[in-house]
């Protein structure tokens, strides 16, 4: 998905046009959330996963950096009406910069593979919850000074079981994406 020089002005302006619809889609997914006390649950961790898979891990990165560069800039892309730094420097913070560690280890082994099948794919992105979660835990347990255990029943444990979840869906949307976008006109 990343240009090459082969690919020229073209191939720049497929990857910020892609970059510029995965950046919506990450703050239309924010919107849609759970409130819980420190951090919402919202289906941002299943489009991050996803655009790692489909988009490879250079135009993955680039566009949640994307995300979180409009956010930080101000625009209300996070979860809630929120942009600014807060959700960058607070309880969020963590999980966060998760994002841009799972968009890379998904993709990463989706380009050497891992997406041809469900199963590889499943655990793929599970790698990827692992990232955010450790990273929002330990995020919360040491720098918002929460402790382990309160670290751990606000900051992973309510997010197990939709971890799993989106881990089933996206390996099943991936592949019926890719279905989808890759057919040619007989």
């Amino acid at each position: 998905m990343w240009p090459t020089r082969a690919d020229g002005a073209a191939g720049i302006a497929r990857a910020v046009i892609l970059a510029a619809l995965g950046t919506a889609l990450l703050a239309a997914s924010a919107k849609i959330n759970l409130p819980l006390p420190y951090v919402p649950m919202t289906l941002q961790t299943l489009v991050v996963l996803m655009i790692g898979a489909v988009y490879g891990w250079r135009l993955g990165v680039m566009t949640v950096v994307a995300y979180l560069a409009a956010g930080a800039a101000g625009l209300a892309v996070f979860a809630g009406p929120v942009g600014g730094l807060g959700p960058l420097l607070g309880p969020t913070a963590g999980y966060l910069c998760g994002f841009v560690v799972a968009t890379f280890v998904v993709g990463w082994l989706s380009e050497r593979g891992w997406d041809s099948s469900m199963p590889r794919l499943f655990v793929a992105m599970a790698l990827g919850h692992v990232a955010i979660l450790a990273l929002g835990f330990a995020w919360l347990a040491f720098g918002v000074r929460l402790g382990v255990e309160k670290a751990w029943l606000a900051g992973v444990l309510p997010f197990l079981a939709g971890s799993l979840v989106k881990n089933a869906l996206g390996a099943a949307l991936v592949p019926a994406i890719r279905h989808l976008v890759d057919r040619r006109p007989g």
